[in-house]
This record gives structure tokens, C-alpha cells and sequence, in this order.
């Protein structure tokens, strides 16, 4: 089947930035302009933009509305994140037109949340990002190490009606050394959700693999904007779009 490609833009103060590791005091600046960013990944035939709003994650306030207003408006199909801890923040980005809201952290502190949203708005509109370092579930921009084993977490998730999944393996985010294969063959078999793999893509047959591997989606960043993935041939290798 066809796996789904999520061009990303990580947004801070309405600029398009990459964070090293998630590490706030090490941003740079990869692009401009978000909104153009999003027509070249449009272009490219790209159908999906994973984003997240690092203000939101950081501080738990959006100031990066109107960018993402406009990207949903040229049509893509906005995966949202950063920062969405009460079933208020979820309604408010859901308003703006994006199609599926990423909850995080409060997904570990919250379970709850994660229950109504998922009731409200439906198993595919809602995605549980997943950040683990060693195994273990980060929480608070990768700050936190909650304990909990990300196997067991995402099988708790499973259970209260989570279908996608999102899972970044911290060690390897914006290293472009290869994804995390062996987790996610671990979480294939642990859980039936949809997966969309997060962190290391380094090149175009990092996301066929990942293809084969029969992933749902693969986020790609830094790969992207340093010129190592061509995304016009990853969307044709992916299959269709829609």
C-alpha cells in the first residue's frame, strides 16, 4: 500500500526553524517563508504537512495561527502539533482547518484528554506523538523523562481508541543517520495503529524502506532542507497521495 509523505515545518515566531535534538537554544532557520515552503512541498506533490508550533510546545501559547491557516488554504492536509493540552486547544486548531491534532505530552499526563478527542473528532483526525529516548516516553519538549516504557504506553493508548501513531526516537531526530528501524519493527508488533515514523530520515531509501517496512506515514525534515531527499521522488516512490 502507499505510505503517506509529511514534508515538515517546524514553526517559531511565524519562522520556518529546525531544533537540534529539540534542543530550544540551538534553532536555526531553514527557509524563509513558511507559506512558500508549503507551495514547494505542494509542488512536489506532496499532499500531507506534518508542522508543529514550537511556540505552542514550549510555552503552551499559539502564535503561529495565521501561518497555519494559510497553509490548510492552499489545500494541504495540515498534521498539527505543539502544545495542545485541553480539549480547548484541540477545538481551537480544528477550527483553523487542519486536519489531524497531534497531543504529546498531556497524552501521558492526561489519558483522558487523548479519550474525548478521539470521541469527538474521530480515530483519524487524532495522532499521539510519541517521543522516546532509551525507550522511555519524553515529555515537555524532550525535556522530561517520564519512566514509562513506549511500548506500553502506546498499547494504553491503543486501548482507549488511538489509531495513529507518530514516533520519533529522539536519538536519531535531525541526525540524518538512518530512522529507528528496530523500534518501530517493535511497535509494529505490539500494537495494530497506523505508524508514522518520525526523526532520521537521511535520503530517498530511508523512505522506501520504511515503505516496505509497511509504515502509514514518514515525516521528513532536515533531510528535506539540506538537499538529501528529493521530494518529488519520494512522493512518487510513496504511492498515491490522497
Amino acid at each position: 500500500r502507499a505510505m503517506y509523505i509529511l514534508p515538515a515545518i517546524d514553526l517559531k515566531d511565524g519562522k520556518v526553524v529546525r531544533l537540534y535534538k529539540g534542543d530550544f537554544n540551538k534553532v536555526h532557520q531553514v527557509a524563509q517563508d513558511p507559506l512558500e515552503t508549503a507551495r514547494a512541498f505542494s509542488e512536489a506533490g506532496a499532499r500531507w504537512i506534518h508542522m508543529v508550533d514550537l511556540d505552542g510546545a514550549k510555552d503552551g501559547t499559539r502564535k503561529n495561527g495565521a501561518v497555519v491557516q494559510a497553509v490548510a488554504d492552499i489545500g494541504l492536509r495540515v498534521e498539527l502539533g505543539g502544545g495542545l493540552r485541553t480539549m480547548e486547544d484541540v477545538r481551537t486548531v480544528m477550527a483553523m482547518g487542519i486536519y489531524r491534532a497531534v497531543i504529546g505530552s498531556a497524552a501521558v499526563s492526561d489519558p483522558e484528554l487523548v479519550r474525548q478527542a478521539v470521541a469527538e473528532f474521530g480515530p483519524d483526525r487524532i495522532a499521539i506523538g510519541v517521543d522516546a529516548r532509551d525507550g522511555r516516553v519524553c515529555t515537555a519538549g524532550w525535556q522530561a523523562d517520564s519512566g514509562l516504557d513506549y511500548l506500553d504506553f502506546v498499547r494504553q493508548m491503543e486501548q482507549i481508541g488511538v489509531k495513529k501513531i507518530i514516533f520519533t526516537d529522539i536519538a536519531t531526530d535531525g541526525m540524518l543517520a538512518g530512522p529507528s528501524y528496530d523500534r518501530l519493527k517493535a511497535l509494529q508488533q505490539a500494537v495494530h495503529c497506523d505508524l508514522i515514523a518520525s526523526g532520521g530520515v537521511s535520503c530517498n531509501g530511508d523512505l522506501v524502506r520504511l515503505r516496505q517496512m509497511g509504515m502509514y506515514g514518514a515525516i521528513v525534515g532536515k533531510a528535506y532542507y539540506t538537499g538529501a531527499v528529493d521530494l518529488a521522488r519520494a512522493v512518487k516512490e510513496a504511492g498515491e497521495q490522497c
